[in-house]
């Protein structure tokens, strides 16, 4: 095409529908991680309540079977389900604890999001409250409409430096 040139009607339509095409995604995008950010929220709600109700069928469950996973109380690495499954195994005998989520962030990575921050497993011994401070990370992974945790760590949050 020269300058002067008049453009043929179908190529306009083409480029304009290009140009509306590339002004709108940028507001779509966002809109797509707001939703995975919430629904990456949800699923670290889900791991709380099911540690809460003390369900280790439920929270297992959240995890991919090729997940990685340090927990808090074990010097295991576990990369297998049935070695998730056996950290979890005495949930039910915790009696009284309870996770408190504290700061955490989440972020996104397209299919992959990862929640960091600080929970305390709240527990009542001889009638007063006891706080065990932590820190965990977990790498979620969309799997079909699901994230899945396929990585996590969690470790006693260390004493302030005196």
């Amino acid at each position: 095409m020269k300058p002067g040139d008049a453009m043929k009607p179908s190529t306009l339509r083409r480029c304009c529908a290009l140009l509306l095409l590339t002004l709108a995604l940028p507001g779509m995008v966002p809109a797509a991680w707001a939703d995975d950010r919430s629904d990456v929220e949800a699923a670290t709600a889900r791991w709380i309540d099911a540690f809460n109700r003390k369900s280790t069928q439920d929270i297992v469950a959240l995890y991919a079977a090729d997940a990685v996973f340090f927990g808090t109380s074990s010097p295991v690495l576990r990369d297998k389900p049935a070695l998730v499954q056996e950290y979890f195994k005495d949930l039910p005998a915790l009696g009284s604890a309870k996770i408190v989520l504290g700061e955490h962030r989440v972020q996104m990575l397209g299919t992959e999001a990862i929640s960091t921050g600080f929970y305390s497993r709240v527990s009542m011994q001889d009638g007063k409250e006891v706080r065990n401070p932590a820190r965990f990370t977990f790498v979620y992974q969309k799997r079909g409409a699901q994230w899945l945790i396929i990585n996590h760590h969690s470790s006693a949050l260390p004493e302030p430096a005196r």
